[in-house]
């Protein structure tokens, strides 16, 4: 059988398996390699974000180590709104297990075509994967590989070579590989039956008699199995970003600028960064006066093209009179990822005469960073006087500048 009849891969429904149920112990390192640093993202959300992007995928499943499940759905899918991720699935002893884990939770209903993919092949790229769909649709059984370079030979037991192969017809095989699901359930469900265990699902699908057609991969495509490959994905990454003027994640980022002021006056709370400081005298406003969170909310809407916070929450309203500013971040927070991008740093200057606000800083950086879900590395707030001069000298109001970076995800 030379694979399913051709058909339209915009009329089928593609489910993507990951499979990141690996321990990654040749890595060296504290924790599976999946989710080490790569760049600004661990390696196993470089390639979640990339099926993302494919709008062929429907939906992936994840398929993680039982015991990092919990942690998984809540400090990648959720956190990075990976919104495709519709299931988080324990994995097996084997990567095989694993995947045939994942193949258990398709939908038959849903699903024509699944494609596999390791989570650790953080390279691959969404026209890999939509090559390998459009395989599938064609011959049935697809899998991705790059051309030998090197003379390959074989040896005996004691590592003698006896025969030259003919590298013109080997290939590094990679991932994704891509499977009518009838085709990829029945090569599973035979090698469970038979104690069979295969290094990648194309070589379960060829004993069942189906032939596996062979398409282009890529070289940037590695696993990563060593330090060494980390660091060289880190390099080519950096590279990309340099050459492309995007960051080292290759996807486009965009900044923002905001800017803020509101008058000091009696009887009011002194907010700022959701910190309740002690002072005489607060902020005007028709919330809580949280300048602070007020300019970052203008630099986020500035960055995404979303307005500014007048518009977006104007003071007319009586639904936001005396409103927390981190209820109102949040909200914002939620439309920046509506808007498919996702904020990545945030960079602001308190300029206010009295009192001191070192001490309060980091239970700043606290507030902005949770409420964002960004890693308070990223989250940077500096204070400093006017040295006297203008409204700000006078100790008549507070003023707050504010830069937010933000990057495109899954568009």
């Amino acid at each position: 059988m030379a694979g399913g009849a051709p058909g339209d891969a915009a009329l089928m429904n593609v489910t993507a398996i990951i499979a990141a149920g690996g321990a990654g112990r040749r890595m060296g390192a504290a924790r599976p390699k999946q989710y080490l640093p790569l760049g600004d993202l661990p390696v196993i959300v470089h390639v979640l974000k990339t099926f993302s992007r494919v709008s062929a995928v429907t939906e992936i499943l994840l398929v993680v180590p039982r015991a990092d499940v919990p942690r998984v759905r809540s400090e990648i899918v959720g956190r990075y709104g990976l919104d495709k991720v519709h299931r988080v699935i324990a994995g097996g002893r084997e990567r095989q297990d694993s995947v045939a884990r994942g193949l258990a939770a398709v939908r038959a209903d849903a699903t024509d075509i699944v494609v596999i993919h390791d989570a650790v092949r953080p390279l691959a790229t969404p026209a890999l994967v939509e090559a390998a769909i459009d395989g599938a649709v064609r011959w049935g059984a697809v899998a991705t590989g790059i051309p030998v370079r090197d003379t390959v030979k074989s040896t005996d037991a004691e590592g003698w070579a006896e025969e030259t192969l003919p590298r013109e017809r080997l290939r590094l095989v990679q991932t994704p590989q891509a499977f009518r699901l009838e085709v990829i359930r029945r090569a599973h469900e035979r090698a469970a039956a038979e104690g069979f265990y295969g290094t990648d699902d194309a070589a379960l699908v060829e004993r069942t008699g189906t032939r596996v057609r062979m398409i282009p991969g890529l070289a940037q495509n590695i696993k990563m199995t060593t330090p060494e490959d980390l660091d060289w994905a880190r390099w080519f990454l950096e590279k990309r970003g340099r050459e492309s003027g995007e960051g080292a994640t290759g996807l486009p980022e965009r900044v923002g600028w905001g800017y803020d002021s509101h008058r000091l006056v009696s009887g009011r709370r002194l907010i700022l960064g959701g910190v309740d400081i002690p002072h005489p005298r607060g902020l005007l406003g028709h919330s809580d006066g949280d300048a602070l969170i007020h300019a970052v909310i203008d630099a986020l809407l500035g960055a995404v093209g979303g307005g500014d916070i007048g518009r977006l929450f104007p003071d007319s309203d009586p639904a936001y009179r005396g409103v927390s500013s981190l209820t109102l971040l949040a909200q914002v927070g939620r439309l920046v990822k509506e808007n498919k991008f996702e904020a990545v740093h945030l960079d602001a200057t308190i300029l206010m005469e009295k009192p001191k606000l070192a001490p309060h800083i980091p239970a700043m950086i606290e507030h902005l960073s949770k409420t964002l879900r960004l890693d308070a590395g990223r989250v940077s707030i500096k204070a400093k006087t006017n040295e006297g001069m203008g409204f700000v000298g006078r100790e008549e109001g507070v003023a707050v500048f504010a830069v937010a970076t933000v990057r495109e995800c899954g568009r």
